[in-house]
């Protein structure tokens, strides 16, 4: 395999994971351990990794881009030979990375901003509500690989957008529940429009919710509070915006996550190091949750 490798890269010059699997055919796993492992060819990896929480592992704590998902998309592989085209290969990855990431995040303001302004309230949601951009593109790791969107299967372009909204104490019933209703509209319109194939992941929620939240008593507020810590400031109330980071912040959750952070980076390191060292058959029947993605959508459902 790692001769394989090594031909195809001196012949193609530097690829990405996703490249080299498409090039090669080969099984994903074997073709990342080739490249992890040969001292003749040299992995660089685009971007950073953060905080995402998983059922599967104890403690819950491990971190994005998966194993998988950071070489096929977020690295670019070369032989270790001090060619300065990895260099400028790595630099235009990272590039369409941030133009993706600035896109998206586009669209979620212009989607957003029209909606509000077309709706009866406009005044009350802008004073009264704040929506929060959370996910790939608050790291400026959005993708545009396509993948099926889970509840339709449609393919979509990538990284969804993730939308937490929060109104205050005092944003009426009624408001809240039309808000809701036209966001939802909003979300199968971006799915639907095939010049589109957007994923939008939203939730409506207010301040009463987010302080049963801030328990951090179980795996669901804690997905929550991690969503709502990594959350930017998209549209709506400012001051709600700080409100709620204070809130964070107060409760002593910004620091847990911060430690949860920690321990998925030291366990990454276990991962990685299990799976380049195991045996390749016990890999596939006991670690494979350690290479592939999981899903942190339980927020939104």
């Amino acid at each position: 395999m790692e001769n394989r490798i090594f031909k195809l890269l001196q012949e193609k010059g530097p690829l990405t994971g996703a490249e080299l699997s498409e090039y090669l055919d080969a099984d994903k796993l074997e073709l990342w351990r080739a490249c992890m492992a040969s001292p003749r060819l040299e992995v660089r990896r685009i971007g950073r990794r953060y905080l995402r929480l998983d059922r599967r592992i104890t403690g819950y704590s491990r971190l994005s881009p998966s194993i998988l998902r950071e070489f096929l998309t977020y690295s670019v592989v070369a032989p270790r030979d001090g060619s300065t085209a990895l260099d400028a290969r790595a630099r235009a990855i990272s590039g369409r990375i941030h133009a993706v990431t600035r896109e998206k995040s586009s669209l979620a303001y212009s989607v957003i901003s029209a909606l509000v302004e077309r709706s009866d309230d406009p005044f009350i949601i802008k004073e009264q509500a704040c929506f929060i951009l959370a996910g790939d593109i608050v790291y400026s790791m959005a993708h545009d690989v396509p993948r099926p969107e889970r509840s339709t299967g449609r393919l979509v372009q990538g990284s969804d957008v993730d939308l937490v909204v929060v109104v205050d104490e005092y944003f009426p019933e009624e408001a809240r529940r039309r808000l809701d209703e036209r966001i939802f509209k909003e979300k199968y319109r971006l799915l639907t429009t095939p010049h589109l194939r957007e994923e939008l992941d939203y939730v409506v929620k207010d301040l009463n919710r987010v302080r049963e939240q801030l328990r951090f008593d179980s795996f669901r507020p804690m997905v929550a509070c991690k969503i709502m810590q990594e959350g930017t400031f998209l549209y709506g109330s400012e001051s709600l915006f700080s409100r709620i980071k204070e809130m964070l912040f107060e409760s002593g959750v910004a620091e847990r996550l911060k430690r949860m952070e920690a321990e998925a980076e030291a366990f990454r390191a276990q991962a990685e190091e299990l799976l380049l060292q195991a045996d390749i058959a016990v890999t596939r029947k006991d670690h494979l949750d350690l290479f592939y993605p999981t899903e942190e959508s339980e927020e939104f459902e």
